[in-house]
């Protein structure tokens, strides 16, 4: 009989998501004890007492930094995310940004929401007032992205599009992100060569430690005077001190956030929304779409796509016979699986092993049912961090 699997969801998770889930093997839901994996969007996980049972923890999204992927790593357990699914919905708050930013649209929105007077008076006042919030248009002016993964590229291209020049900067880009990009991008070999002449400049990396204030005094004082500065990424990507000082300073015309602080949610020139980024129906299903097909298809084959923690493996299956492991990145770890295996007797069909940093995985299919010892006698091994036997369909036991 196949196994069931159950789901624990720490969030709203969009049904559209949900439903991909066979109801015949799956049970969801936000009470589900001992869940083979947690779905979760926003949900503070970092000090959650996560059950031993969890095999998989998948966000609707791109950022993890609510979830222990350290600790989860430490367990075997793959973190999934979904890089690109609310790229749309974050570009087009960027443009909407940048059009609020060069048409002064916040400040001309509070006057106008504070005129008082019959029509004539309207009629004069604004006509009296309406100078104070000429902008400018697109056209022409320079959009320098920092960062070019899937939201970078489709910003960049709504750039272009806009009848913009775009510069980029992305030291750590992806042969996949290059081929996206638009040829009319110009490359800039540092941030600083990218700020001195872009008009707008916005930021699209995850927070890392090497990308923690990204954007400090030294780069924000090195920004063409009155450029508009935007964060729909991380707000720990922005120095909030060096923004306030570029404003002081008038480096910076407007900042256009998706993360409010304290510090600068009053500011005149500060445009700060309430974490909008990927707040549509159709990011939101996207998400949800995206994770469950991954969490879905890594408790059934063992196959890892979009994990933060552990290598893209994905292996057809060629047996109904399959075991996963997630190991530590160690010398002889391959070899001292195959011969638990081979002493077992058991034929290996396929195999394949990828190693990302300090952690490594390995899917390997047999010819036969693996008996509980074997996965017992692989899990013993020093540096095995989860071993899984992975049945395909019903019927398929470990042997006796």
């Amino acid at each position: 009989m196949a196994e069931r699997f159950h789901i624990l969801t720490l969030n709203n998770i969009s049904p559209q998501g949900l439903k991909r889930f066979p109801g015949s093997r799956y049970t969801i839901g936000p009470h589900v004890p001992n869940p083979d994996a947690i779905l979760v969007r926003s949900y503070n996980m970092l000090k959650m007492e996560i059950p031993a049972s969890v095999k998989a923890i998948g966000r609707a999204g791109a950022g993890t930094n609510n979830i222990p992927v350290e600790r989860m790593t430490e367990r075997g357990v793959p973190v999934f995310n979904t890089p690109g699914a609310n790229a749309n919905a974050v570009k087009e708050l960027v443009v909407a940004g940048m059009l609020l930013a060069a048409r002064n649209l916040v400040p001309a929105i509070r006057f106008t929401e504070g005129l008082v007077g019959d029509e004539a008076t309207l009629h004069r006042l604004i006509e009296e007032g309406k100078k104070q919030f000429a902008g400018f248009e697109l056209p022409g002016r320079t959009l320098g992205v920092i960062g070019l993964g899937a939201i970078g590229s489709l910003v960049a291209d709504a750039g272009i599009k806009l009848g913009m020049k775009v510069v980029g900067y992305d030291p750590e880009i992806t042969v996949e992100a290059a081929w996206s990009l638009p040829s009319q991008v110009r490359k800039a070999h540092t941030l600083e060569e990218l700020v001195r002449s872009a008009d707008f400049v916005t930021v699209h990396v995850p927070l890392l430690d090497v990308t923690r204030h990204l954007i400090d005094h030294k780069l924000v004082h090195k920004m063409k005077p009155g450029a508009i500065l935007l964060n729909f990424a991380r707000d720990g990507v922005v120095d909030v001190e060096a923004v306030l000082a570029g404003l002081s300073e008038h480096r910076i015309k407007y900042y256009v956030t998706d993360f409010p602080h304290p510090s600068l949610v009053h500011h005149p020139a500060v445009i700060a929304l309430p974490h909008l980024g990927a707040s549509t129906q159709e990011a939101e299903d996207n998400c949800a779409i995206m994770v469950v097909d991954q969490v879905m298809d890594y408790l059934e084959n063992g196959n890892i796509v979009n994990s933060v923690n552990f290598p893209t493996v994905v292996m057809a299956r060629e047996s109904p016979y399959r075991i996963g492991v997630a190991n530590m990145n160690v010398p002889n770890m391959v070899g001292q699986i195959s011969t638990a295996m081979a002493r077992a007797g058991l034929n290996i069909h396929n195999m394949l092993n990828k190693s990302r940093g300090a952690a490594a995985y390995t899917l390997v299919d047999l010819d036969s049912p693996p008996p509980p010892r074997v996965i017992e006698e692989i899990a013993a091994i020093p540096g095995v961090l989860a071993v899984r036997y992975l049945p395909a369909g019903d019927g398929h036991e470990r042997a006796d």
